[in-house]
Parts: C-alpha cells; sequence; structure tokens
C-alpha cells in the first residue's frame, strides 16, 4: 500500500519550501524565515502549552503537555543541518512528542553555523542537559530526542557524555539522523528525486558551514556517528523515512547498535520524507511513529542505571 493522500501532500508542502527558499540570490537571513515556516505542516497539538526559557544562556522553549509528569523532561534538538531552523520551526513537533511521552520537552534553540561552527551546537545540547540537572530532573528521566542535525545531536550528546564518565539521558529518540559526514551512503543519490527537503549539494553546503576546523576530519567519530565507539549509549530509537537522502544513515546506525548491545529499535517509514516528524498531526504515518516513539519514552525513561555502563559486550 503507498502513502497516504496527507502524506503526499506533506511531501508537496516541503517541496514548496525548499524551492522557495533555494531561490538564486536571496541572503541567509531570508533563508531561515522561509525555512522557519515549516512549522506550518504540522497541527498545534491539543493541550500543549509553551514557555520560554534561558537554559543557562542558550534560548529554549518548554512544550508542556496537560498532565505531564512533572519529573521526566524531554531534551529537543531541532532540524536544519546547524544552518537553519529553530525552536519556532519544532515547536509544534515537539509538542506533539511531548504529549505522546507524557513529558514536558525543552527545544532548545542552539546557535547556528555558519556563525557559530562545529562545536557550539554540541556545546549548546550539553549547557541546556546541565540546566536541566540543576533543574532537579535525574538524568535517567530526561529523554534526548531531535531530527536531522537535531537527530545527531540527540545521540552526539549522550557520547560526549560518556566520554567525559558522566551519566547520560534515559533514553535517545533518534530521526532521520545525518551519522556519515562523509556523505558516501548510496541513498543520498539513490533518493535524490525522492527526498523534497535534502540533496547531496544542500548536505555538502551544510558540511561547510558546520564543520569549518581544517584539522577536523569528516569521518571523526566526533561528528560522525558512522564511526563512533556506541559503548553504554541508553536505549534508543531510530526513525528515518524510506524516501529520504540520509535513509542508509539511519539504517547504518541502526545496525551499529545492535553491533554494540545498544537496547535498541530501528524503524523506516514506507515512502517517507527527511524530518517527518513536521507533518505531526496531519498525516497518519507520521502520527502512528510519534505514537511508538513516545510509547518508548514511558518505557525506557527512569529505567536507565544513573550511572554511565562500563563495556558490555
Amino acid at each position: 500500500m503507498g502513502a497516504s493522500p496527507e502524506a503526499q501532500q506533506f511531501a508537496d508542502f516541503l517541496e514548496s519550501v525548499s524551492a522557495k527558499s533555494s531561490t538564486p540570490g536571496l541572503d541567509l537571513a531570508v533563508i531561515r524565515d522561509i525555512v522557519d515556516s515549516n512549522h506550518k505542516a504540522s497541527t498545534e497539538p491539543e493541550g500543549v502549552t509553551y514557555a520560554e526559557v534561558d537554559a543557562d544562556g542558550v534560548p529554549a522553549l518548554w512544550a508542556i503537555p496537560e498532565g505531564a509528569d512533572p519529573d521526566k523532561a524531554l531534551l529537543h534538538f531541532h532540524f536544519g543541518g546547524s544552518v537553519t531552523a529553530s525552536m519556532h520551526s519544532d515547536r509544534k513537533a515537539a509538542g506533539h512528542i511531548a504529549k505522546a511521552a507524557g513529558a514536558r520537552s525543552l527545544v532548545v534553540d542552539f546557535r547556528l553555523a555558519p556563525e557559530h561552527p562545529h562545536p557550539a551546537q554540541l556545546d549548546d545540547a550539553e549547557t541546556a542537559y546541565r540546566w536541566l540537572l540543576s533543574q532537579g530532573y535525574e538524568p535517567r528521566n530526561i529523554g534526548s530526542t531531535g531530527h536531522s542535525i537535531g537527530g545527531t545531536l540527540a545521540v552526539l550528546l549522550p557520547l560526549r557524555l560518556l566520554a567525559n564518565g558522566e551519566a547520560t539521558p534515559g533514553a535517545i529518540v533518534s530521526v532521520s539522523p545525518w551519522t556519515d559526514l562523509t556523505i558516501q551512503n548510496a541513498s543520498v543519490d539513490e533518493n535524490e528525486d525522492n527526498d523534497k527537503m535534502l540533496s547531496r549539494a544542500t548536505l555538502e553546503l551544510f558540511r561547510g558551514a558546520w564543520l569549518q576546523d581544517p584539522a577536523l576530519d569528516f569521518a571523526d567519530p566526533q561528528v560522525s556517528i558512522a564511526n563512533a565507539d556506541l559503548t553504554g549509549l541508553p536505549p534508543t530509537i531510530v526513525y528515518y523515512g524510506a524516501y529520504e537522502t540520509l535513509a542508509d544513515d539511519g539504517a547504518e546506525l541502526g545496525r551499529r547498535l545492535a553491533d554494540f548491545k545498544v537496547t535498541s529499535e530501528v524503524h523506516s517509514v514506507p515512502e517517507g520524507q527527511h524530518s517527518f516528524v513536521l507533518g505531526a498531526g496531519r498525516v497518519p504515518e507520521v502520527d502512528e511513529a510519534i505514537g511508538v516513539m513516545g510509547q518508548w519514552l514511558r518505557e525506557h525513561l527512569g529505567a536507565w542505571p544513573a550511572e554511565p555502563l562500563g563495556d558490555t559486550r
């Protein structure tokens, strides 16, 4: 069975926004404004309120579902290749995920490249995480979530914490992650016509803006999760769209999580687009996936050890 009519409408919407943002001659501020309009693909989640906060210098936005567990929180990272998008573009999608998980979500407005290249985004992610800890949330009660570059950050943050011998969030939801910064996976070219948001040229543009240090190899596990040691990661669920350029990145991450004996699941949305969670509330395939993500978070938050695991391989 093919994609739903709503899924096709969502793909058409993404294609329209991409066409507008790629108009020759636009300056970056205008492009960012256009990309932020992706929030229109989501409905307003019922029973969710919002509050802007300062997370120790990092702007952020609470998405607060009615009846949310006061002891649980999600730390959510938006899409945009580190160059575009914001907490505003992800507000509604993050609200839907928070509602499914029964926990409030802190949507992080991390600094953007090229003005702020790597590792500014990961630094902001860590700062927001430590702010959550200062608010009384236990590491095991925090979920690390995100899509696209946000799906990458959702994994890179726990990896950084593990490298420092610190407690990680209790669960990870990584959607449409960019895991191979060498951009060598076959789906990048095979899905060129299917993916309505990303292309090889866009990925190369994002990579050049994000990774400006000439001493940093694109294959370095600091940025390419495809080469990272995943030992000790908390329970992780990976989702990707079968039609996206980064489909192989998501599938590869799923395989590597299993290789490193991480409690994990990997799901592909048939004919799904990159960052498909932006269709929350309108696309039935998206809502079904978000329901699974929410259940994953409900099952695993609070169940993860407060201290990092040793090598369990």
